[in-house]
């Protein structure tokens, strides 16, 4: 059986609003990624252990992702309150961790091969992110769309 799914082009839109003393100062960005032929959207519930959110490596399995293929992450806190602490891992012993606060969003955009590194201008492939909620459990939204 042929697959009958036609890959498609998907857009990002950012806005921010705000009016300050009678003027507009938000603005409206767009992206537009082609050929995205696989998405995942699930929630996870973040305990104050830490998790692996999302894997990425050469071949797909439960969980991972084909690194080359991934064009866009987008990682949710839904937690009204509590922020959660992201691991971002590299496939070397490079890693970093960003703090991501109460409804708070990040966004990772472009192919994940060569793509971060934290301690020189060597960049390597995203092997992983990982969470751990600071305080309480927290609910966090993936997506992920691939090539």
């Amino acid at each position: 059986m042929a697959s009958t799914l036609t890959a498609s082009t998907m857009t990002v839109t950012l806005t921010e609003s705000i009016n300050l003393n009678g003027t507009n100062q938000g603005s409206s960005n767009s992206l537009s990624i082609a050929s995205i032929a696989e998405v995942s959207k699930r929630i996870v519930t973040c305990p104050t252990s830490e998790i692996t959110l999302v894997s990425f490596a050469a071949a797909a399995s439960a969980g991972t992702f084909i690194d080359a293929d991934v064009r866009y992450v987008r990682i949710t806190n839904l937690d009204d309150t509590n922020f959660v602490s992201l691991n971002i891992e590299g496939e070397g012993s490079t890693d970093f961790t960003i703090r991501l606060d109460a409804s708070a969003s990040i966004m990772f955009v472009g192919s994940l091969v060569d793509y971060a590194d934290i301690s020189a201008y060597v960049l390597e492939n995203l092997s992983a992110i990982k969470t751990v909620a600071d305080t309480a459990n927290c609910d966090l939204e993936i997506f992920v769309a691939s090539a």
